[in-house]
C-alpha cells in the first residue's frame, strides 16, 4: 500500500512540474485603451480634436520608419472607411522590447456631412504593428460637430 501512495506521489509531483514550466504565450497584438478626446464639440473648419490612447505592445514593434506605412486607423462612424496615419517607430533601432506608454492623435478640422446644423460622431481606433498584427479597437465618446 505505501509503494502504491508513493508511486502516485512521484507521478503527481511529475505532472505537476511540467505543467509549472509550460512557457507563458505573449499576446503579439497590441493592446490600446481610450485616455480622452478634446473637445466633444467642435465648430466644422475651425476645431480639431485630440484624442489620447494608451498602448502596451510586448513585441515593441509599433510605427514604421517609412512614412507610406500607416499604423494607425481611425474611422469616423458617419463614412465607410477609415482614415490612415503614420506613427514613428516606438523603440530605438526597431528593438524587440515591451513597451507602454500614450499616443496623441490629432484629428483635423472636421466638417459636417449633410445640410443640418449639428451632426455626431464616434470615432473607432485600432493600432497595426510592423507584423501585421492589429489591436483591439476603441471608441471615443460622442462628439458633435456644428
Amino acid at each position: 500500500m505505501t509503494n502504491t501512495r508513493i508511486y502516485f506521489f512521484v507521478v503527481f509531483a511529475m505532472m505537476l512540474s511540467v505543467y509549472a514550466c509550460k512557457k507563458e504565450t505573449i499576446a503579439p497584438e497590441p493592446e490600446i485603451a481610450f485616455v480622452s478626446a478634446s473637445p466633444l464639440v467642435v465648430t466644422q473648419f475651425k476645431d480639431s480634436i485630440e484624442v489620447v490612447i494608451s498602448y502596451k505592445d510586448n513585441t515593441g514593434d509599433i510605427g514604421d520608419e517609412s512614412a507610406n506605412e500607416f499604423s494607425l486607423a481611425v474611422k469616423d462612424s458617419r463614412l465607410a472607411h477609415p482614415d490612415f496615419y503614420h506613427i514613428q517607430p516606438l523603440t530605438p533601432d526597431n528593438k524587440k522590447l515591451k513597451i507602454e506608454g500614450e499616443l496623441k492623435i490629432k484629428i483635423n478640422t472636421m466638417f459636417l456631412l449633410g445640410t443640418g446644423t449639428t451632426e455626431t460622431t464616434i470615432l473607432t481606433i485600432k493600432l497595426k504593428d510592423r507584423e501585421g498584427n492589429w489591436s483591439n479597437e476603441i471608441k471615443t465618446p460622442v462628439i458633435t460637430i456644428q
